[in-house]
């Protein structure tokens, strides 16, 4: 007899649905085909210990489990329950009409406990889309499959629930999520706020730009100026999430395996703050088994890159191509997979080593070229693609004290999202634009024209501050956004004066 269930493989933030059969026929030894890796081929042993755990017989004639499609590999020990169970229903021990309707998955612990899998909400996703009935796997992870609707998740603690189930006997009422309330419950609640900044105003306002306009931004100072605090921030005045991209975000966090116990669904943006230490295949994705990065978890959220000249410069140059495209590709012999990386580039630094160059009361005391030395590790391909480079200075004392109210990131989020509302119907015909930010070169040309005194402006800036063409794109990109935040269709010249300003880097003599 052959025995069928049905499973499911991540590839890249997709799923695929796996047919596993099992026949027991005269003969010895376990045997597996369909390209199994070797955590896949150890489920023999644990799923013969659970049988006997359970009282169940393993089969001492030749059992043969392929996975189906045979030509593609299978990764991971989630397929330990659909294994478990077909064994069981080709050796006689399990009668079910309804196997066939569910996509079984889970890792068997040797007394039958069902431990938590990776990637479960893109496997949700593909049983809904192939019509089947319902999903069976560890509870734990039941709520995070639960946010797809017309599937009945049921979330089993271990394999002798699951064989009760199938068999009639334990009847489990399929969990449901109400995922807009979810989505909506947790849409805005961030941990920080700006009402808790004590001035900084210039660093505010560039931030604001910024989150208009989805720019880049790298921001130099010294220590204790405020450069993290201020980052940190950044996620809680961007536009809320859409449900869409809320699910985009925590399918890349499912195939991770970042989601926490009992986690759902992720309705804030997301922050991620890598140590400088980090490797580029753990920065943009990849390994023998590949999985996203940490661009790719900070897919539709802020990438926070603190004392960004510390990080090696390999590490830097490999995210050039994903800060273009939005996108990253990992290419291995036989396969290909792509991860999204629509993220915010938020870096700090600090002018030099002592980090005190430039600073208003304290001496620095670098050597002779030993700043621009500093500066270099960060190469000029990589600080084109940042749209705004601002000079962070020390908080004063009476700032400190002071007794202001400043603006709570929900008055800032306000005019962020009417910008992005302009932005949203100037590009409402073209799919892959969404902000200024991601404008192409012809776009720019089209969208940021600027007067005859603007354009006077534009060249004494290029002139004296040696900008790249990339550079004066970005200036014009920044400007248009600054416009969208006045509530003005056309590009004033102060719009172009505040957005040449935010390119400190690039002024000659900055580093001396």
């Amino acid at each position: 007899m052959v025995a069928k269930n049905y499973g499911a493989a991540v590839f890249g933030v997709d799923a695929r649905i796996i047919t596993v059969e099992v026949t027991v026929v005269q003969g010895t030894k376990f045997w597996m085909s369909g390209l199994p890796d070797s955590a896949v081929k150890e489920s023999a042993h644990r799923v013969e210990s659970t049988m006997k755990h359970y009282g169940y017989r393993m089969p001492r004639q030749k059992v043969v489990v392929n996975l189906a499609p045979a030509d593609i590999k299978k990764e991971g020990s989630a397929y330990d329950l659909p294994i478990a169970l077909s064994v069981l229903q080709a050796s006689g021990q399990l009668e079910s009409e309804v196997l066939k309707d569910y996509v079984i998955m889970g890792e068997l612990s040797l007394d039958g406990a069902l431990r938590p899998i990776k990637g479960v909400l893109p496997i949700a996703i593909e049983a809904r889309k192939n019509q089947f009935k319902g999903f069976i796997l560890p509870k734990e992870n039941a709520r995070e499959a639960a946010i797809v609707n017309d599937l009945d998740v049921i979330g089993v603690e271990n394999m002798k629930e699951a064989v009760d189930f199938f068999e009639g006997s334990l009847s489990i009422t399929p969990l449901e999520v109400d995922t807009r309330d979810v989505f909506m419950s947790q849409l805005n609640n961030y941990d920080v706020d700006f009402s808790n900044v004590q001035g900084q105003d210039n660093i505010k306002r560039a931030m604001e730009i910024a989150a208009a306009g989805g720019h880049n931004v790298i921001m130099i100072g010294p220590p204790g100026a405020g450069k993290t605090m201020l980052a940190k921030r950044l996620s809680s005045i961007l536009p809320p999430l859409s449900l869409h991209e809320a699910l985009e975000t925590t399918k890349i966090h499912s195939v991770a395996g970042k989601l926490g116990p009992d986690a759902s669904l992720i309705s804030t943006r997301p922050f991620r703050s890598p140590h400088h230490t980090i490797s580029d295949v753990a920065l943009v994705g990849g390994g023998g088994n590949p999985q996203p990065g940490e661009i790719s978890l900070a897919h539709n959220g802020v990438l926070f890159l603190d004392e960004l000249p510390e990080f090696k410069r390999t590490v830097l140059e490999v995210m050039r191509q994903p800060m273009e495209e939005r996108r990253v590709t990992i290419s291995r012999a036989k396969v290909s997979h792509d991860y999204p990386a629509n993220f915010m580039l938020i870096a700090s630094m600090n002018p030099c080593p002592c980090g005190y160059y430039n600073h208003p009361e304290k001496e620095c005391v670098c050597g002779p070229g030993v700043v621009q030395r500093y500066l270099n590790k960060v190469s000029g391909p990589l600080l084109d693609r940042i749209d705004l480079h601002v000079e962070v200075t020390p908080v004063s004392f009476d700032e400190m004290t002071g007794t202001n109210k400043t603006e709570s990131s929900a008055e800032i989020r306000e005019r962020v999202i009417k910008a992005r509302e302009v932005q949203i119907h100037r590009f409402d015909k073209k799919e892959s634009l969404h902000c200024n930010a991601m404008m192409p070169a012809q776009t720019v040309k089209e969208i940021c024209q600027v007067n005859e005194a603007g354009k006077t402006l534009l060249k004494t800036a290029m002139e004296k501050l040696g900008l790249s063409a990339r550079a004066y794109d970005r200036i014009l990109k920044v400007s248009r956004t600054i416009a969208d935040l006045a509530g003005t269709d056309e590009i004033k010249i102060e719009h172009l004066a505040e957005a040449i300003q935010y390119r400190s880097l690039d002024r000659e003599g900055w580093a001396g």
